[in-house]
């Protein structure tokens, strides 16, 4: 069944789009649709205000980032690991990626897909 849903997985069509210019809330909100997974973003060690945008929480970073990642897209065969690697490397934030309760932070390598279908708990 694993060999089935990673092709299921990377053929699924839910595919999580970043905009930075929205709110933190509203991209775990959307995240949370797209892969029943909670995104927690962090400014330093702390959880980061929700109400802020994305831009916003990346302009209080001193890291350089890319300008040009409004296209950055997440989908459900990546690994969990490489996805907030891309949220680091294109915005400049810290994101874990939680189960569907938002307590506990899944294993970075698994995919997405897995991850959703809560087989890091079945070990």
């Amino acid at each position: 069944m694993g060999l089935i849903n990673n092709i299921k997985d990377a053929f699924n069509k839910a595919e999580f789009t970043v905009a930075p210019n929205k709110k933190l809330k509203t991209l775990s909100a959307d995240f949370l649709k797209s892969f029943d997974l909670q995104l927690a973003f962090y400014k330093g060690v702390t959880l980061a205000d929700p109400e802020m945008t994305l831009a916003a929480l990346n302009n209080k970073t001193t890291k350089e980032i890319n300008t040009k990642a409004d296209g950055l897209k997440i989908k459900g065969s990546m690994k969990v690991g490489d996805a907030e690697k891309l949220f680091d490397q294109n915005f400049g934030v810290t994101v874990q990626i939680k189960d569907k309760a938002g307590k506990v932070c899944v294993p970075n390598n698994i995919t997405i897909g897995q991850a959703a279908r809560g087989e890091y708990k079945k070990n």
